[in-house]
């Protein structure tokens, strides 16, 4: 499914409190100018800007190609840009194929209002972000520019950087595009772009920031408020934060084996695929996915079906189903949900509506690296079955509520997952798999 709505194509930057550190999103946009007309920098801000700027250069190893244009926004501005930019392309349509998707995998109620809430989260969570498309970057401030824009900047210059000498859309083919095809892919490469930057950040506080910067920072802490955020399905913020929690670790990984080297390394001739490697930076570069291939479902099921989706869950996804549903009833132990999802090999999925009913279903194949891997994620799936669909009948079959639900096990390493609205989609979907 879509990482947390449309796929993405800005870097921004959103303060998180509760882990203490300033971290950065991709968004969707389009190819309108920012709504906002900024009025140049005050020359203090611009020097602040330059100096911080040759501080991070030096520290991560990358020279400046070329000046990148750098604007501030009000807290007001921001709402415009998110409104008129941000969310402008994303349609009624989009928002009901995103939350049915979602509701069918247990992240979202079937009635959640997502655009509306991404315009305030964004509002509300927004330092500062980075437009690779206009190689531009804004940072947020109401009143000039202390601690807490210092440091969004130089987080901000360092994706400036990394785009001059990886070339995102290019060489690291990090696009709507790309992304649609596999975002498994995409999350890996969005946590290496997000952690080298915010692992820069840190380094960049540590010998550059001041004691006024950390006051600020204090300052702000004990102030600021994020009800939006806090209110937020856990799908949608441990999702936000994957990038930068994981993604952080992963590069210090990687730092700590060959400093910025290995990282550089990480983004021309060696790219993370997935969400496995950066949880796992032991599995990187070698363990790589094993995506199966799966039958014409169109087709099997009858002309009034249509694929809407296909995609990669990845073993981070995997995690979330079992552990981070909506209905906190429905949800297993972390420590459990982990167990079962670190034995993921590769998976597949699929999710189709009927034309004519509007009704939607989903399979998904997923590979495990043992048998052992196979049975303890059966049993966990089985599990969280129990706990959001009632007890099994003597079938196999789930029959919960709202939807059907069943396990086919094939082989020794590997089983199918099918969830549907109608009890005879999911018997049909069921019999493909078994034939």
């Amino acid at each position: 499914m879509n990482r947390n709505g449309k796929v993405l194509l800005l870097l921004i930057a959103i303060v998180i409190l509760s882990i203490g550190i300033f971290l950065f999103i991709r968004l969707s946009t389009n190819d309108q100018d920012t709504a906002v007309e900024n009025t140049s920098l005050r020359p203090e801000i611009s020097a602040n800007m330059d100096v911080i700027e040759s501080q991070v250069s030096e520290l991560r190893g990358l020279d400046i190609k070329a000046k990148v244009p750098r604007k501030l926004l009000t807290r007001n501005e921001l709402r415009d840009v998110v409104l008129n930019d941000f969310l402008n392309t994303y349609t009624p349509e989009d928002q009901a194929q995103d939350v049915a998707v979602m509701n069918l995998f247990g992240f979202l109620p079937a009635d959640f209002k997502l655009r509306d809430f991404y315009l305030e989260l964004y509002t509300e969570q927004i330092a500062g972000f980075y437009d690779s498309e206009k190689q531009e970057m804004y940072v947020i401030s109401d009143s000039g520019f202390g601690g807490l824009e210092r440091s969004t900047y130089a987080h901000e210059f360092v994706h400036a950087l990394q785009d001059e000498h990886f070339d995102f859309e290019g060489k690291l083919k990090y696009t709507d595009e790309a992304c649609q095809q596999d975002s498994e892919r995409c999350v890996a490469i969005q946590s290496l772009i997000e952690g080298d930057a915010t692992l820069t950040e840190q380094l960049w506080f540590q010998t550059n920031g001041t004691k006024q910067d950390m006051q600020d920072l204090q300052d702000f802490a004990t102030t600021f408020q994020s009800p939006v955020f806090d209110s937020a399905p856990v799908s949608i913020s441990e999702t936000l934060t994957f990038p930068y929690l994981y993604g952080g670790t992963f590069v210090q990984a990687l730092h700590a084996q060959g400093g910025y080297a290995a990282i550089d390394k990480a983004f021309t001739t060696t790219q993370p695929v997935s969400s496995e490697q950066i949880m796992h930076p032991t599995a990187y570069p070698n363990d790589v996915p094993n995506n199966p291939t799966l039958p014409d479902l169109e087709k099997a099921l009858g002309a009034d079906w249509k694929e809407i989706e296909s995609d990669t869950l990845g073993e981070w996804y995997i995690f979330m189903i079992l552990a981070k549903a909506d209905d906190p009833q429905y949800r297993l132990f972390d420590s459990l949900a982990k167990d079962a999802a670190e034995g993921w090999g590769g998976d597949t999925y699929s999710v189709l509506k009927n034309n004519q009913t509007g009704r939607v279903a989903m399979l998904v194949e997923i590979n495990w690296d043992t048998e052992a891997d196979a049975d303890a994620a059966f049993k966990a799936f089985s599990d969280y079955s129990d706990l959001r669909f009632g007890t099994v009948g003597a079938d196999g079959i789930w029959q919960g509520t709202d939807y059907s639900s069943v396990l086919v096990q094939t082989i020794p390493t590997s089983f199918t997952w099918i969830v549907a609205q109608e009890l005879s989609t999911l018997q049909s979907l069921q019999a493909i798999v078994q034939n």
